[in-house]
């Protein structure tokens, strides 16, 4: 099993989602982070000051899938956070070793679906 985190664009989340349920992957964890990438962060102006927002807001989804599925979410993420400009984000994968569902004890690739 793998746990796979994507750091996106805010407004790519509803189209992320989307197309990721469209394919069946319902279950995830989205989480509203900030941080910054390679660019450092953007200058803004107020009237005649300006400021760097060096953390940007960002989504995180969580999503954990069996080995199989991992190629398949990992390219539907690609395909819908993309813009093509900076600060499009990252996709984590790691390696998971055990998920157990509370309510039934369930374990393994069976608590996940």
């Amino acid at each position: 099993m793998k746990k796979i985190e994507a750091i996106i664009r805010v407004e790519r989340l509803n189209i992320v989602k989307t197309a990721l349920a469209d394919n069946g992957f319902i279950s995830l964890t989205v989480s509203e982070v900030k941080g910054r990438g390679v660019q450092g962060g953007i200058v803004e102006r107020y009237r005649t000051s300006e400021y760097i927002v060096d953390l940007l807001p960002k989504i995180k989804l969580e999503i954990v899938a069996s080995d199989e599925e991992k190629d398949k979410i990992i390219s539907i993420i690609k395909e819908n956070a993309y813009t093509g400009n900076m600060g499009d984000g990252k996709i984590f994968v790691i390696p998971l070793e055990e998920v157990i569902r509370i309510r039934t004890g369930e374990n393994g690739t069976t608590a996940i679906k």
